[in-house]
């Protein structure tokens, strides 16, 4: 019995020791860690092209004039109007004329029928062939009723092309340098300025063979009209043939005049046939009823 008092005694003890630890505050949650920053995106890459040289631009010769001794670039045109016997073969000798001169024939063109035929033809020639393809042209003709040149200066044109076409290949070479040495991030970005540039050299490139082909080769534009119907710009004198052609002309034009006339006064006879016709039937009716 006494041992069974001393068991109760310690188990008391025992759970007035637990109480106390049981109901002590449970601390406090440790705080979460905070996420980590996104990182920055890193920035485009610059592509940097190092100086042209010097040398580059003292060759090419930019912002400087050409010197007079250094042969000029010139454009030259032509326009001639002509009055010839025969269109069709005219065009034919000027065709002719362009070959044996060294050049060619741009573009011809004939209208009309018989009297009122017309052409036009327009032919390339050497340079040093325009004077003379100029008089070869006013003596094939029987009449040259107008003549004009113009002269167009284009030397300094093509030197600041020359220029801008040195400075664009110095520029073209320096991106494929990079090009070699290039980041992977880098290289479409160079791509994209090297397909700049060489659209520009190409664009250069076909002005200054436009200039060089037309100075080189002058252009000449003829109109050509039958001497049948040729009329002088400036009267030159009376002229019994060309009177007696005039008369027959204003015979002709008046008598398809009045036939055309004719032709529409017979195509539209039913219906001013038929206004007169009523006309008349009424005015012979009220002349009968005032006769009664």
């Amino acid at each position: 019995m006494k041992r069974l008092i001393m068991a109760v005694i310690g188990l008391m003890m025992v759970m007035c020791l637990l109480v106390p630890v049981a109901c002590a505050k449970a601390p406090a949650p440790m705080p979460a860690p905070s996420p980590a920053p996104a990182p920055m995106p890193a920035p485009a890459p610059t592509i940097i092209l190092p100086p042209i040289p010097e040398e580059v631009y003292r060759d090419s010769g930019a912002g400087g004039l050409p010197s007079t001794a250094e042969e000029r670039m010139i454009v030259r045109t032509g326009d001639i109007s002509l009055v010839v016997e025969d269109v069709i073969d005219a065009q034919d000798e000027i065709a002719q004329l362009a070959v044996s001169f060294g050049g060619y024939v741009v573009s011809s063109r004939i209208w009309g029928e018989e009297e009122e035929m017309r052409g036009r033809i327009s032919i390339r020639v050497p340079d040093g062939k325009f004077e003379p393809a100029l008089a070869e042209l006013s003596n094939m003709a029987v009449r040259v009723e107008s003549e004009s040149t113009n002269s167009q200066d284009v030397t300094e044109e093509y030197t600041d092309l020359e220029s801008r076409l040195k400075n664009a290949e110095a520029t073209e070479s320096q991106y494929l340098a990079l090009l070699e040495k290039a980041e992977v991030e880098e290289i479409i970005r160079i791509y994209e300025l090297l397909h700049q540039v060489r659209r520009e050299i190409e664009q250069i490139k076909g002005r200054m063979q436009y200039l060089e082909r037309t100075s080189s080769m002058s252009l000449i534009e003829a109109r050509l009209e039958p001497e049948a119907t040729a009329k002088p710009l400036v009267h030159v004198g009376w002229s019994a043939l060309e009177t007696l052609k005039s008369a027959v002309r204003g015979i002709v034009i008046f008598g398809q005049w009045l036939g055309t006339i004719a032709l529409w006064l017979l195509i539209f006879t039913p219906l001013w046939g038929g206004i007169l016709g009523i006309i008349l039937w009424r005015r012979h009716r009220k002349k009968k009823k005032a006769a009664q």
